[in-house]
């Protein structure tokens, strides 16, 4: 049985979807039973097929769902061109800053059961934010160090308004001299909360509440679920996440014997050349995710995950907190995270917001793009992303490995084609 929650003035348009597939296997039903047209659906594979060819792309995986139920889930092109492996559906995929949306849920688990608030001050978890800094530009060039206004909170780092970079503001210097820049931490040989700590005695970008500054501040809440739960953040994830909504192939760190499923990561160059990233270094590179220490859990960009399980956890979103009989959080909670809590003076940038974990359209028009008003996204920067339209009932995922970027308008493509499909 499926309601729907009162209209855009209390919630968002969301229709509570009922999932009729399997947790185990996903298997694509025929599109026209969901309003899709076969005929138009399948511009997809010609316009992805076109990429592989082209040598634009190495492969993807594109799974596309409604009412519940799996419309498309295809692959294509080569896990890893090289060696002529095909991409598959099950293969495994860096999915960096979509680790955002799955520990924002998990804080949100932990103020549902009373561990937290997400108005508490970091402080109270992480003693070392009791007193932050802030960079502030000097008028004749250069910067001052100065206490910020006030403390930052959980609330700040969910919306990315505590003022905490990626080490590449006007303080990019102490940053750098503290070894902390980029969102990349799987090289790193020490818990994750020793880094965290550190960053706290780093100049900020912004004071806390002012301004929206993307970077470390998911990193932060997983060690705030650390010392919330009582547990690492890879168990608490595991524990509460991941076996309850069936994510058999989603970790930190992946097992030796799945290594052969993660697919490679390629640097597309004008002119058509496509080449796999080094094996050695940091955030340009395949990264330690097989090889690494193990020690530091990433809760900003850190999980690796396939197509099915990822839409295994938005579709628990978008069934208003429960996939397969299994409650994760409350119909309010998922509505208090889809809608946006920036407002005007710190908007994101136009015709779009933030809330608690989840990028919110708010002006379809100044957007400029197909979606609705309400849906919610985000991306990684291996090149994934994903999206969920409550008043379609859609959602639709995308993962394909490239750094530093693709060079065709992929993203933008498939949204295009996915709405140009339907028929109701």
């Amino acid at each position: 049985m499926s309601r729907s929650f009162p209209s855009l003035l209390f919630f968002p348009l969301f229709t509570l979807f009922s999932l009729t597939v399997c947790a185990q296997e996903l298997t694509a039903i025929n599109p026209e039973s969901i309003g899709f047209s076969n005929d138009r659906l399948a511009r997809i594979d010609e316009t992805f097929n076109s990429y592989v060819k082209e040598n634009q792309m190495a492969g993807s995986v594109i799974l596309v769902a409604r009412k519940g139920k799996v419309a498309y889930y295809k692959a294509f092109g080569f896990r890893d061109k090289e060696s002529n492996s095909k991409m598959e559906v099950g293969s495994i995929f860096r999915i960096a800053s979509q680790t955002k949306a799955i520990v924002s849920v998990a804080i949100m688990m932990l103020q549902e059961e009373g561990k937290l608030l997400i108005q508490d001050p970091v402080s109270r978890f992480i003693p070392e934010y009791k007193e932050t800094k802030v960079a502030v530009p000097k008028p004749n060039g250069g910067y001052e160090v100065v206490k910020a206004k006030r403390e930052m909170t959980i609330r700040d780092l969910l919306t990315h308004t505590a003022g905490v970079g990626y080490g590449q503001g006007i303080a990019a210097d102490e940053w750098k001299k503290a070894g902390i820049q980029d969102f990349y931490f799987a090289h790193y040989n020490e818990p994750v909360a020793k880094t965290i700590e550190r960053i706290a005695s780093l100049p900020m970008d912004a004071h806390p509440g002012e301004r929206y500054v993307y970077g470390y501040a998911t990193d932060i809440l997983g060690v705030v679920i650390e010392r919330a739960s009582g547990m690492s953040l890879d168990q608490f994830l595991r524990k509460r996440l991941f076996d309850p909504l069936n994510m058999t192939d989603t970790y930190f760190f992946l097992p030796q014997e799945k290594a052969t499923r993660l697919a490679t990561v390629y640097v597309p160059k004008e002119g058509g050349s496509l080449l796999p990233a080094p094996v050695e270094g940091t955030v340009d590179s395949q990264g330690q995710y097989v090889t690494g220490p193990r020690k530091s859990f990433s809760g900003g960009a850190g999980l690796v995950s396939t197509a099915k399980d990822y839409y295994q956890f938005l579709q628990m979103i978008a069934n208003g907190g429960e996939f397969n009989g299994k409650k994760i959080l409350s119909s309010r909670t998922v509505h208090l995270m889809t809608i946006d809590h920036l407002g005007s003076n710190l908007e994101m940038r136009p015709g779009v917001g933030f809330g608690l974990g989840f990028e919110v359209v708010l002006d379809q028009g100044i957007r400029g793009t197909y979606g609705s008003i309400g849906q919610f996204c985000w991306g990684g920067a291996y090149g994934s992303t994903y999206w969920v339209d409550p008043a379609e009932e859609l959602i639709v995922l995308y993962f394909t490995q490239v750094r530093p970027g693709s060079i065709v308008k992929d993203q933008l493509q498939l949204r295009t084609l996915v709405y140009q499909a339907m028929v109701d």
